[in-house]
């Protein structure tokens, strides 16, 4: 069989209210394309009547396959596991929740063929509550877009194309699918933006709350080490380590002065203290680097491992 043109991934978790209508949507919508399609479901150990919806759907349409996961890992691990058997050439990623809407594909498509490598959706009215949903995410995306240089509006949104060269290289973990583009962004990937339609939610409940913003700032903090120090981590702990290391030096100097000059004794200055804690943490700081250094090289040669189980599988 010829490999698609296009690759559609779905992750789904508790949907089962959404999927039927989904499928609709999608086959809909890909169908004037004039050129073969995908659309591979991931059901991210769903607990209501979902993997059943899809099988139905994958029984019908011979385009649409499914990967059932052993439980709940979570948007990143599904995207991933349903990457494994993409064969598109361009690969697009939406939610199942009826929000995003298939009909803006074929647009993001032929904005893509412009010359970019990815597409990302940009929900400029969005149909969410405002202080929830949209005011945190406009907070993130703001904080994102300064962090790793690579600006969005809308970081959130799980509608966006890719070419495939560029999103099958990458190794996804945690919750960073969020991420994507700038990973891909830091690889030299040509980025484009487009206002999507987005609709509010008719059935179902919301997988997402407030608490989602604080993990989107402590996974910033991991993209951003990525972008940075993934290959050279001595460079951040190394370097911290040689500037506490100075500044415990220069305190003790200051000490041993006081102590010559002034006639002030050591054990009356707190300064002696602060100044061996700092020469302390300088050593730590530079030992870590080190074993740093080291788990990357490991990190480099083991063998690639999923973060997944998948548990059953229709149409791969």
């Amino acid at each position: 069989m010829a490999d698609p043109a296009l690759s559609v991934l779905v992750p789904v978790y508790n949907e089962a209210e959404n999927v039927p209508a989904l499928g609709t949507e999608i086959h809909e919508a890909l169908a004037g394309l004039g050129r073969p399609y995908e659309v591979i479901w991931v059901d991210d150990g769903s607990t209501d009547a979902t993997f059943s919806e899809l099988r139905s759907l994958a029984k019908a349409r011979p385009d649409f396959k499914v990967v059932r996961l052993g439980t709940n890992y979570g948007q990143t691990a599904a995207l991933a596991a349903a990457l494994q058997f993409a064969r598109g050439a361009v690969v697009a990623c939406l939610d199942a929740d009826l929000q995003n809407d298939p009909k803006d594909i074929p647009r993001m498509l032929a904005r893509l063929e412009e010359g970019y490598d990815v597409v990302s959706g940009w929900r400029k009215n969005r149909q969410d509550p405002w202080f929830t949903r949209r005011l945190p995410s406009e907070i993130a995306n703001g904080i994102i877009s300064k962090v790793t240089g690579v600006p969005l509006h809308d970081y959130g949104c799980t509608l966006k194309l890719y070419r495939a060269e560029y999103i099958q290289n990458l190794r996804l973990y945690g919750e960073m699918h969020r991420f994507i583009p700038a990973f891909l962004g830091f690889m030299g990937a040509r980025i484009a933006e487009v206002e999507v339609n987005h609709r509010p939610r008719r059935m179902g409940r919301s997988k997402y709350g407030l608490t989602r913003t604080f993990k989107v700032l402590l996974d910033l903090m991991t993209v951003k080490f990525m972008d940075e120090y993934i290959t050279k981590p001595i460079y951040l702990f190394g370097g911290g380590g040689a500037v506490m290391g100075l500044l415990g030096a220069v305190m003790a100097v200051v000490t041993l002065y006081k102590k010559f000059h002034l006639g002030i004794f050591v054990k009356d200055q707190p300064l002696f203290q602060v100044s061996i804690f700092f020469s302390l943490i300088g050593f730590q700081l530079i030992l870590l680097g080190l074993l740093a250094e080291i788990l990357v090289r490991v990190y480099y040669d083991i063998k690639d491992k999923p973060t997944y189980f998948i548990r059953e599988k229709i149409g791969l």
